[in-house]
């Protein structure tokens, strides 16, 4: 049986997405965390990406934790040296929660192999090809982020 172009794109997502959720769950385990501890980690290094602070407030709500658990995942990941609590550099009163470098590089030597492959295949594509692809993932993100 054939299926629609649009159907066979749409599998496809779902099964890179199912693949990156099992390579993200192998470096969860290999280092002792838990799948919430990953992903906390990545939305700080999104944030200091952006050049953003995150506070404890913002991470939970980012992740869909309440306040108990926010507190229990920020003290787990500062136990383990991934990060650290600091005062806010616009209002010092503020405490921001940032990733360390040490995990950082931790994720670095675990994902920069599939990195480096995902961009490699990028570089296949012309700016073109590349914008639509942008184009489509961002759609994709939004409309998943409004089912929520």
């Amino acid at each position: 049986m054939s299926q629609e172009p649009e159907m066979e794109i749409v599998h496809l997502l779902r099964a890179v997405a199912v693949e990156l959720g099992l390579h993200s769950a192998r470096f969860a385990q290999r280092n002792g965390m838990h799948p919430t501890d990953v992903r906390a980690l990545i939305a700080l290094m999104d944030a200091r990406r952006a050049g953003e602070e995150m506070t404890a407030g913002r991470l939970g709500a980012d992740l869909g934790l309440n306040s108990a658990g926010t507190t229990a995942l920020i003290d787990r990941l500062e136990r383990a040296g991934h990060v650290r609590r600091t005062r806010g550099r616009l209002d010092r009163r503020t405490v921001v929660v940032e990733v360390d470098e040490r995990a950082v590089r931790l994720g670095q030597d675990f994902f920069g192999p599939l990195i480096g492959r995902t961009v490699d295949l990028l570089a296949r594509y012309d700016d073109r090809e590349r914008a639509a692809i942008r184009d489509f993932l961002a759609g994709v993100r939004h409309a998943a982020a409004d089912d929520s």
